[in-house]
């Protein structure tokens, strides 16, 4: 497990905690929510087979499977402000250690945008449970953890990490959410510097749009991953860590899951890259510790 500074403050207004309340049917307004890094995808392939249902079935043109929710908004005091209040408290809960990576992540970006005179607009964390309302739209917990442009958040249920580790083979540990939520994050900084509109306009193929914004999501993460220390919330990573981060980006590489849900792989079909190329991507990025080395538009990837 990462070391947390045990008095570090938490900052919970980073995080909305809609856990244990329905999402609520709006509609889809617009704007492509992006999943991450192929963890919807895998979700919702797995319900497929498993299921034999069309989960990707689009309905009134949202998230897939989507469009008959209701509202069923229940309601729940969240008391995550108080049960999450240091560092010490990220060591006891898991939303808190979520929490915990949330600030760092931020901190970071915070950082690096100032130290180029940019100013980082900040993206709150929603955790939810089974559904969620969103910029982009409804979403289920099926499509895992997202980012949504059009509302610049990040969505995810907590749940997912069980998933990730029972169904797909990734070791889990304290850091693969770490990952997950820093790839999340890489997706708002492209949407602030305008690079996300690659996966729409190029949406699948060895070398496609789509794979090159996947890919460098994973680099940033790598780069958070290589300053987390000088945020003062982790002040130091372990080679397990790294181990664990590089585990599950290899655990939703395209061709992993083609050849676990299909049986063959395909590169035409891949949106995300594949297992080999996720690693290197996150490995770049931590090597480094620079975002300028994240450039996977311009040339072989």
């Amino acid at each position: 497990m990462p070391i947390i500074n045990r008095k570090a403050r938490l900052d919970t207004s980073q995080v909305d905690d809609r856990r244990g309340r329905g999402g609520g049917f709006r509609g889809m307004p617009g704007g492509l929510a992006v999943g991450g890094g192929g963890l919807g995808l895998i979700v919702m392939l797995v319900l497929a087979v498993l299921l034999g249902g069309n989960v990707l079935d689009t309905g009134s043109g949202g998230l897939g499977g989507l469009g008959g929710l209701q509202d069923e908004t229940v309601g729940s005091d969240s008391t995550l402000s108080q049960d999450c209040q240091t560092g010490a408290d990220a060591l006891e809960r898991e939303d808190c250690l979520m929490v915990a990576y949330v600030n760092s992540i931020q901190s970071y970006w915070s950082e690096e945008f100032g130290s180029r005179n940019l100013e980082y607009i900040p993206a709150t964390t929603t955790f939810f449970t089974d559904q969620v309302s969103s910029g982009c739209g409804v979403a289920s917990a099926a499509v895992g953890p997202f980012y949504c442009p059009r509302d610049a958040k990040v969505y995810i249920d907590l749940g997912f990490f069980d998933q990730l580790r029972d169904n797909f083979g990734a070791k889990g540990g304290e850091f693969a959410p770490a990952y997950v939520l820093a790839h999340e994050y890489g997706h708002h900084i492209q949407n602030m510097e305008g690079t996300l509109e690659n996966s729409q306009s190029d949406p699948s193929g060895p070398e496609s749009g789509a794979v090159r914004v996947e890919l460098q999501a994973d680099c940033f993460a790598g780069v958070w991953a290589n300053n987390a220390s000088e945020t003062g919330i982790i002040t130091r990573l372990t080679p397990t860590d790294i181990a664990d981060a590089l585990d599950a980006a290899a655990a939703v590489g395209d061709d992993r899951i083609q050849e676990k849900v299909e049986g063959r792989v395909d590169p035409e079909r891949w949106t995300h890259g594949s297992s080999e190329q996720r690693q290197e991507w996150f490995k770049t990025g931590y090597e480094s510790g620079d975002p300028g080395a994240c450039d996977t538009f311009g040339g072989n990837i």
